[in-house]
């Protein structure tokens, strides 16, 4: 993959994300009939946990110091409340919708790195922000159907997914990210376990070798998606997270006859277009605020 331009391989990592987590998404709906959502958002950071291990291994244990473990537990608190919401959002909702809808987290990112970061957020993205949302209405369509409540857990899902990318936001700024991967996943872990002790079902011995695939997709799914934005800027890569609709909606059709209507479709361009401005406004605003090098 080497011998491949940035931007080809930005584009080809990204979409093994969206393949990965589309998956994911697929089991989590294979299995909810046996297993409770909460059991296996607990299952997904252990095994996660576990295959991280050997690439925190190689990074040494001096990267894993750390003086702020109370950012970490933050982070790890919203992360844990996002996927919970996520693993049963997707138990109620046709996958497809659940995706669409979770296009939204890049709205509720940037309207939090404004209100609670501080970060100059001009009239251009306050407008997309607002038609962004406008997308999730078209999609749930409050007063003309039922609103059902997958819709909303899955809405309070990007919008913990967005509390916890800002915090790693400002833990990027002074922690190493093998220390961030691998306090989530110390945290995590132990948390989830908690939320799910009171549902807790014993899965049967077929069902490890799901749980387990939903620890190596996710980490690996995450892995994919650091090295597209290590190789190019998230404007490259970003018109490629819309294949996760893709491969969503193939998932749901083939394996449980779910079809997407018109609604759905539409509603995820119009947050998918008003998410990729704001991604290539921030990232031609970056690029003018950067010193010109003189010769």
């Amino acid at each position: 993959m080497d011998t491949l331009s940035p931007t080809t391989r930005a584009a080809l990592w990204m979409v093994v994300f969206c393949a990965t987590m589309a998956s994911l998404s697929g089991m989590i709906r294979y299995l909810s009939p046996e297993i409770p959502a909460l059991e296996m958002a607990f299952f997904r950071n252990f095994f996660g946990f576990l295959f991280m291990l050997p690439f925190v291994a190689m990074g040494g244990i001096a990267t894993l110091k750390s003086s702020r473990l109370k950012l970490h537990g933050l982070r790890a608190l919203f992360g844990t409340a996002a996927m919970s919401c996520w693993f049963t959002g997707v138990t109620l909702l046709p996958l497809s919708e659940a995706t669409a809808l979770s296009f939204t987290v890049p709205l509720f990112t940037t309207m939090g790195a404004a209100l609670v970061l501080g970060e100059v957020v001009r009239i251009h993205r306050w407008m997309a922000l607002l038609v962004g949302f406008i997308g999730a209405l078209v999609i749930v369509r409050p007063g003309f159907q039922e609103l059902q409540t997958g819709s909303l857990i899955v809405l309070a899902s990007s919008f913990f997914i967005a509390c916890a990318l800002l915090t790693v936001k400002a833990l990027s700024r002074t922690e190493h990210p093998t220390a961030i991967v691998f306090y989530m996943g110390l945290f995590m872990s132990p948390l989830s376990l908690i939320w799910a002790a009171p549902v807790w079902v014993w899965p049967k011995p077929e069902h490890y070798f799901w749980l387990v695939s939903m620890g190596v997709l996710a980490s690996s799914g995450q892995l994919a998606m650091a090295r597209a934005m290590r190789v190019a800027d998230a404007s490259v890569s970003m018109p490629f997270s819309f294949t996760n609709m893709i491969f969503a909606s193939l998932i749901g059709y083939v394996f449980f006859a779910e079809t997407v209507d018109m609604w759905t479709w539409g509603g995820a361009c119009i947050i998918f277009a008003s998410t990729l401005y704001i991604t290539h406004r921030e990232a031609r605003l970056a690029k003018k605020s950067k010193p010109i090098a003189l010769e």
